[in-house]
């Protein structure tokens, strides 16, 4: 059946939008007017497959893209304002819809909308658009629609959200620079040993002379990356996808994610980041009255690792039994001795949720430095690595020259 986007006021003048599934626009047309209400605008809409929702001709105005974490960190502030001040939440919903920049964004916000104007909760209307609004997000939702807090939780959602999005650019910067030399150089060494030393070859065979094994070694390979470098690069690429298919599968996956934690320079790094995380979104849940059981559940599937997620699924079974959360992460030897016993004197003092913040706090500043160390271990060590590839190359071109000289 075709759905109709429609643009309506009511007797009072005030605007209504929404959409609505009719047989076809005299029936919907009929329908609203029946309604009392003053038709604008209907529309049918069409179904696109890349956001699994409606879309239709009035909702072409807005920036397109993914629906990311800073749209959602203004999205609770600005809910939290709203409902704060008193204003319907079915109202802040609509309101909202007609503010947001992005185009999926403001199609969800629309349908969320018609979907408590159905009768339906803040929290079951998130539900429906589980790639956008997380379990955390859904669950703390419920949490402050059971508890009448709403505008407080939306605000907690809004401050975890930015911290999370803060450590996640900090992280991402840190790993963006030594990849994006690192591939700057590869295609750099790339483009040299296969379009321009080959040219060399010519050059080096009217010399007369016999070529020292380090140049004959760089020539013949330069010569068949000259010929075969859509097959090299194809097969880079195959492995490189074949690789990350491997790592998929459940042991090659936890081998893998167990290895990362290891990791000589990058392993200290993500340990602290997962600590804070961790931290961070148990103590965020918790507070807001989320059952504890449910706050590991939901922790364990923002860890973004599959040994850390295992470590904390056998945690939930401790706490089904009556145990302590303290003692089955020391066995784990994973996490670090100074958090477990914080977290085991936050346990014993009662105040669990203010030792998570402490230490989710403390681990930021240790990312942040973290970050710094590795910067500047980073420069030299990309720095070295060039000298070592280009300076062999040219070592090995000078060298027949070099070698003709000392005949001469």
């Amino acid at each position: 059946m075709p759905a109709f986007e429609y643009h309506v006021k009511d007797r009072t003048g005030k605007d209504q939008t929404g959409i609505r599934e009719a047989p076809d626009l005299e029936t919907i047309v009929t329908t609203l007017r029946s309604q009392g209400l003053i038709i604008i605008r209907v529309n049918e809409v069409r179904t696109t497959k890349a956001f699994g929702v409606r879309k239709g001709p009035a909702q072409k105005q807005g920036k397109g893209g993914k629906v990311r974490l800073d749209d959602l960190v203004v999205f609770s502030r600005q809910m939290a304002t709203l409902v704060g001040a008193g204003i319907p939440l079915i109202q802040a919903l609509e309101i909202l819809s007609e503010q947001v920049e992005k185009q999926k964004f403001k199609v969800i916000l629309r349908d969320m909308h018609r979907q408590v104007e159905g009768g339906k909760s803040f929290s079951d209307s998130l539900a429906k658009y589980q790639k956008v609004f997380s379990a955390l997000f859904m669950h703390m939702v419920r949490a402050g629609e059971s508890s009448g807090s709403l505008e407080e939780i939306l605000d907690r959602v809004a401050n975890y959200l930015e911290k999370s999005s803060a450590l996640q650019k900090k992280v991402k910067a840190a790993m963006m620079y030594p990849a994006s030399v690192t591939v700057i150089a590869f295609l750099i060494t790339f483009g040299m040993l296969t379009f321009i030393i080959p040219k060399f070859s010519s050059i080096f065979e009217g010399l007369g002379a016999a070529l020292p094994a380090p140049t004959r070694m760089l020539i013949d390979f330069s010569n068949f990356l000259a010929a075969q470098w859509m097959f090299v690069l194809g097969g880079i690429g195959a492995l490189i996808f074949g690789l990350v298919q491997i790592v998929k599968i459940p042991t090659i996956r936890l081998a893998w994610d167990t290895a990362k934690l290891r990791i000589i320079i990058f392993g200290p790094l993500l340990l602290k980041v997962a600590v804070s995380k961790f931290s961070r979104t148990l103590a965020t849940l918790v507070r807001s009255g989320v059952p504890i059981l449910s706050s590991l559940e939901i922790v364990s599937k923002t860890t973004g690792n599959r040994r850390l997620e295992l470590v904390i699924l056998s945690l939930m079974e401790s706490v089904k039994k009556g145990e302590s959360l303290a003692g089955p992460l020391g066995k784990s030897e994973v996490f670090p001795t100074m958090v477990v016993r914080m977290i085991a004197i936050g346990e014993e003092s009662g105040e669990l949720e203010e030792m998570l913040i402490k230490i989710a706090d403390f681990y930021d500043t240790q990312v942040d430095a973290a970050i710094s160390g590795l910067t500047s271990m980073i420069e030299p060590l990309i720095i070295l690595f060039l000298g070592v590839v280009i300076g062999g190359i040219v070592i090995a071109l000078f060298l027949p020259i070099l070698t003709l000289a000392q005949h001469i």
